[in-house]
């Protein structure tokens, strides 16, 4: 099932006129940029949504749009009102000049995070692979595995290894 994509500024007017905004995006995405209007509702945690009685429609939206697309039947059946994606999700209202409220003192998204060093310890890998000893291919590979089991499992280590830094204690839990 798909459901009709809207423009960033068909949402706004559907907004002004009652319609509920749904950011299916995870806390810690959510803690960093926000569309003020939207309620949070994590699409790992979505339950059924109620818009209220006088809500004409749910508009949801992510990042991009790739997540609401993806996720498109579930939306629908946690609703009993009309719905919507936002096109081009938080990104493009961004883009099409839109109010965000941002909190800059919040790390990056943890899955960033869990890219920038699964991407470094593979290429440190392979360097010092290449250069030092055929011995450091193992870092690459091991990293390989990991991510693997995280995409077959549905958990992430790294994720969880790294909300224990310092810089992600006092933000959002991570997922995965």
């Amino acid at each position: 099932m798909t459901l009709p994509r809207i423009s960033p500024d068909e949402a706004r007017q559907m907004i002004s006129r009652g319609a509920v905004l749904v950011d299916i995006r995870e806390a810690d995405e959510h803690a960093r940029a926000r569309i003020a209007q939207a309620r949070h509702e994590p699409l790992s945690r979505l339950g059924t949504i109620d818009p209220g009685k006088d809500a004409p429609a749910v508009i949801f939206h992510c990042k991009s749009g790739g997540r609401t697309s993806a996720n498109a039947a579930r939306l629908q059946a946690a609703t009993d009102c009309e719905a919507f994606i936002l096109d081009g999700g938080i990104d493009a209202w961004k883009s099409a000049g839109l109010p965000i409220v941002e909190d800059k003192k919040q790390p990056i998204e943890m899955m960033r995070q869990v890219q920038i060093v699964a991407g470094t310890l593979v290429l440190t890998g392979a360097v010092l692979g290449a250069l030092a000893h055929p011995g450091f291919y193992a870092l690459s590979a091991f990293v390989g595995a990991g991510l693997v089991f995280s995409g077959v499992s549905g958990t992430c280590m790294m994720a969880r290894i790294l909300a224990l830094a310092p810089w992600n204690r006092s933000a959002a839990p991570a997922h995965g």
